[in-house]
């Protein structure tokens, strides 16, 4: 599904749901010919070759190749043959089952909704140190990507990834029970209407996560729940509709990625390995392509070969039943459905006697279809003029029947069939028309994403729009802006002659009061909170806010009506030089951030600790003032400053935070900007990545400070090698110790006697090359009488698998074992061991107030060198004494830890501080 036709559909959404919002978009596509598969498909095969290497030249606001021209067309001709809708619920993105969304969206043209109910914030990142709320903003707009490919709608849950769950009964603790989650699938449900609902995963103990268990078993009570009226009533008050799908199906009948399966566990199985022409590879092949966008959880290198790959999904309730074969399977999910534009008719039951010419008027609509189907290949015009007039005969059938004497429920249900259909004739027209629309913001390219400019409330912004249209074409445009308080439009007119394109102005100024592009949801503790708090119930549901500023171009083909509608863009550069653009955002005149947000004082620093503020101005070169507010009895020097900010940029200052007396504990400290008479106390990041989409991520300018009680050596020397990315080399620095970053590539050169303690941090060996290439150095410096901390590796086929790679200095086998739960009671196992008693002295207590998790790929075996010295498991489970273990080796010492520093550290928890200084702290 092309990337404008998704911001349609997320238009659409907001209608369906009964709010306010401007006229609908549909896709761009430029008319290009099909042999772009043939060369997407070939790039495709040669990104393979290396594994590390991401999608180069896939951008995400420009449309497939396989959406454009006569392949194109004809992909949206096979949604034009069908009513048929199909939903599918998972937990977190990258679960999904993009082969079969691909076979059922893209081969058969069934509209696919996937539903996600948590956006993995909880996740780890292979990319870097962004964690919890920024990297669900990430993960968000990695499975997006996805979903361009898979040709599907997408939708999410208000319930938040916590972490690691072993059970479905913990998740549903965390997030409150099975009410919140289920309101939402229903909601969705609701909304979207689909014949048949999946579960992704199967609700059993073979789903292993609790999350997938529990997306499976909120699925199952949805497919009842969504027809009854009495649940969730306040829906039923808001105007949705109860529904009933007729097919519920669950998914993992045969274990995860099965390739084969005992036909007594399953309905319905399907090859999506079958090739399409029009896709140029396998359905499967073309989700991968899709899959391989979500980076951050490692599968920029996932490729699948030629080949027969099925998916296995069971029938678990119906109504009316199912036309089964005598074997007991089916062909497909929508075996039994009859999914034609006539039948739509007979599904009002006795309804439909109350509109008699209903169903001749959908045949004939069904004939437009026909008609375009048989002559595009030959005359693109003629059936251009036959998807126009199917366009209007379905917009018109749409008002018919809302004037019409069906029952309210009916009405909605058969309006939102029509306009899907008026809105997909729309699409392959202006595809086979060669319609195309562009529009941007009115300024010269910017020198970053992070530096391109916003729309200001009360600042007139200057948009300039290009049409290509066929010569002699009556165009006319507007310019919409439709955001949270403010839904406006600018008018203007151009008829297109030769050479077929017309230049369109536009200016506009935002309301002062225009809310800004922003997640319409947050957590208030990100650390601990599993469920979001939704600010704008308008888009609840929705993956992000759709953009505010999009241009309409309405035409006239032989006397049919046709539209175009785009977001508005902002161009900018990425580094290398190369194009990009963005949707144009709303965004605050100043912003104002601090940095590092969090700071971890120990209780015995004398003098002062800093913090930096940075100020932007979006509008022009302006004086500001930022002033801090600090706990009582502290002090910050200056108290405030005036500085001067550069228009489209960014100016820091910095302060001196001179503490009163500390005792171990928790506060903040906030900045506050005055400037253009108005104050702002918030900043945003911008979110993106050159094969993503972009949005951006607002924090309070608050720095959280934790305050510990910790001893920390004097004159120690540390190394740190960054692995997949983490905090702790800033918590360490602020803690006043001596902390070297060297970079992976530099460690075969760099001299590793200069430090008595070598760091690698998280995945170092899965996400670093030079790690493995150097190992040996590094077992050389313990050798020769340093401390190696080694923190936690998985089991990724990037690193060569961490086991088979013999990187320890005694033979010792990683796995999977995890402690999901972060009270699970912790038991030193060696309370001798110098490493519980210098510089600080850990006790129980030590092990309270933890986030998130206690500790993840904890060994499973080890030699009887090494010696481990916590245990810690979830509750019912087995001892799990693999998370943290110590080997001398020559002069010096071996560490490997699983527990889960990297969240617990930049979190401030004492004990944890404690304890990760004793471990890199010995001689």
């Amino acid at each position: 599904m092309g990337m404008f036709a998704i911001l349609k559909k997320l238009r659409q959404a907001l209608l369906r749901n009964g709010y306010r919002t401007a006229l609908l978009m549909v896709v761009l596509a430029a008319a290009v010919t099909v042999s772009a598969v043939a060369r997407m498909a070939k790039a495709a095969e040669a990104n393979h070759g290396d594994p590390d290497q991401p999608n180069q030249a896939d951008h995400y606001y420009e449309p497939l190749p396989q959406e454009t021209g006569a392949g194109g067309l004809k992909l949206m001709l096979r949604r034009l043959q069908t009513t048929a809708r199909l939903m599918q619920v998972d937990a977190h993105p990258d679960d999904e089952d993009g082969g079969m969304l691909t076979l059922e969206a893209r081969g058969q043209g069934v509209s696919t909704l996937l539903m996600t109910l948590n956006r993995g914030e909880g996740g780890q990142n292979k990319l870097g140190s962004n964690l919890f709320d920024v990297l669900g903003v990430v993960r968000t707009l990695e499975v997006l990507a996805a979903d361009r490919y898979y040709g599907v709608e997408q939708r999410f849950s208000r319930v938040a990834d916590f972490g690691y769950s072993k059970t479905p009964e913990e998740t549903f603790q965390k997030w409150q029970g099975h009410d919140i989650a289920l309101a939402d699938v229903v909601r969705v449900v609701r909304t979207f209407r689909p014949d048949v609902l999946i579960a992704r995963f199967s609700g059993t103990e073979r789903d292993g996560h609790g999350h997938h268990q529990a997306s499976a078993i909120l699925t199952n009570e949805a497919f009842r729940a969504a027809a009854d009226p009495k649940r969730f009533p306040e829906q039923i008050r808001e105007g949705l509709e109860p529904w009933q799908p007729k097919k519920l199906y669950i998914g993992n009948v045969c274990g995860f990625g099965a390739s084969t399966c005992d036909p007594a566990n399953y309905t319905v199985k399907l090859n999506t390995g079958k090739e399409d022409p029009l896709l140029g590879m396998s359905y499967v092949q073309f989700a991968v392509e899709g899959l391989r966008h979500q980076e951050s959880q490692g599968l920029a290198g996932i490729s699948v070969p030629k080949g027969d790959r099925f998916a296995f999904y069971k029938l678990v309730d119906s109504v009316g039943g199912s036309p089964k074969e005598k074997d007991g399977h089916e062909q497909d999910f929508l075996d039994g459905i009859d999914t034609t534009l006539p039948e739509l008719a007979s599904r009002l039951g006795e309804e439909q006697n109350k509109v008699p010419w209903l169903r001749a008027s959908l045949a004939e609509i069904e004939q437009r279809v026909a008609e375009a189907e048989k002559i595009a290949d030959v005359d693109w015009a003629a059936g251009s003029a036959a998807l126009l007039s199917g366009r209007k005969e379905a917009d018109d059938l749409r008002k018919k029947v809302q004037q019409s004497s069906l029952s309210e429920s009916a009405k909605q249900w058969l309006a939102s069939e029509l306009e899907t259909k008026r809105d997909q004739f729309q699409q392959a027209a202006n595809l086979a028309l060669g319609v195309r629309l562009t529009a941007t913001l009115d300024a010269p390219p910017a020198s970053s994403p992070e530096s391109a400019p916003m729309a200001v409330p009360g600042k007139t912004a200057s948009v300039k729009a290009l049409a290509i249209a066929s010569g002699g074409m009556p165009i006319s445009a507007k310019l919409i802006l439709d955001a949270p308080g403010c839904q406006q439009i600018a008018e203007g007119a151009k008829s297109a002659d030769q050479p077929s394109t017309a230049w369109f102005d536009f200016r506009m100024t935002p309301c002062e009061k225009v809310g800004y592009t922003r997640p319409y949801w947050h957590r208030h503790d990100p650390q601990r909170d599993a469920l979001n708090t939704i600010d704008q119930p308008q888009y609840q549901t929705l993956p992000l806010p759709p953009p505010p500023f999009h241009v309409r171009m309405e035409y006239q083909y032989q006397g049919l009506a046709g539209e175009i509608d785009v977001p508005v863009m902002v161009r900018f550069k990425w580094p290398d030089g190369t194009a990009g653009e963005q949707p144009l955002a709303i965004g605050p005149e100043f912003s104002v951030a601090v940095s590092p947000s969090s700071n971890v004082i120990p209780t015995a620093l004398r003098g002062s600790t800093s913090l930096n503020s940075t100020a932007r101005d979006q509008a022009s070169a302006s004086q500001a003032l930022i002033s801090l507010q600090v706990p009582s009895e502290w002090h910050a020097e200056p108290a405030r400053q005036s500085i001067e900010i550069p228009k489209d940029g960014s100016k820091d200052a910095t302060f001196k935070i001179f503490p009163s007396e500390l005792r171990e504990s928790q506060t903040h400290i906030r900045a506050d900007l005055t400037g253009g008479n108005r104050g702002y106390s918030e900043g945003y990041s911008v979110v993106t990545r050159e094969d993503l989409g972009t949005f951006y991520y607002y924090q309070p300018a608050v720095q959280l400070i934790s305050i510990v009680d910790v001893k920390v050596p004097k004159d120690l020397k540390v190394g740190y090698v960054m692995g997949a990315g983490d905090e702790i080399p800033t918590v360490l620095e602020q803690l006043g110790m001596d902390v070297t970053l060297i970079p992976p590539e530099r460690l075969g050169s760099e001299d590793l006697s200069r430090y008595q303690t070598i760091v690698l941090g998280i995945r170092a060996y899965d996400t670093q090359k030079d790690v493995i290439a150097n190992n040996q150095r590094l077992l050389d410096f313990v050798q020769a009488g340093g401390r190696l901390v080694v923190q936690y590796n998985t089991l990724s086929a990037t690193s060569g698998d961490f086991n088979n790679g013999k990187f320890m200095p005694y033979p010792a086998t990683l796995g999977r074992a995890r402690v999901s739960v972060e009270e699970a009671p912790v038991t030193i196992l060696d309370r001798s061991n110098p490493i519980f008693h210098s510089p600080n002295e850990i006790t129980q207590k030590d092990f309270e107030g933890w986030v998130q998790e206690r500790g993840l790929y904890f060994w499973t075996q080890w030699d009887p060198n090494f010696t481990p010295l916590l245990e810690s498991h979830d509750p019912g489970e087995g001892e799990q004494k693999g998370g943290l273990l110590v080997a001398n080796y020559g002069k010096g010492l071996y560490i490997y830890t699983g527990y889960a520093f990297f969240r617990q550290l930049p979190a401030g928890v004492p004990g944890a501080v404690r304890l990760f200084v004793n471990l890199i702290s010995g001689r």
